[in-house]
């Protein structure tokens, strides 16, 4: 199995053992973040914010080194976890470590 930094081992193997599926699945994904209005920086701090809502913590380092990539600070990837706490209640908290050891981890 070829390894993908920062990808979760279920997604890893989503890539490898599932081929046809994985393709589908991202022609998808292209597609939604082409027919996006916002900006990708946003995209990405708003899709973590979905990931901690939704207690998807293995897809949050991932996506915290794209969101630094897109030029995010940290203070914003912390806004984005936490921004669903009103909403969900501390759930997202449990995002929080994860996101923060991808963050601040030396590239």
């Amino acid at each position: 199995m070829t390894e993908h930094a920062g990808i979760s081992s279920s997604f890893q193997a989503f890539l490898t053992e599932a081929s046809e599926h994985q393709a589908a699945w991202m022609e998808a994904v292209q597609k939604l973040g082409a027919a996006s209005k916002l900006d990708p920086k946003t995209e990405e701090l708003t899709y973590l914010a979905v990931l901690a809502a939704s207690r998807m913590e293995s897809g949050v380092p991932f996506h915290v080194k794209h969101a630094k990539a897109l030029g995010a600070t940290r203070e914003e990837i912390i806004s984005a976890i936490l921004v669903g706490l009103p909403a969900v209640g501390q759930s997202v908290i449990q995002s929080l470590p994860a996101a923060l050891a991808a963050y601040d981890m030396e590239e």
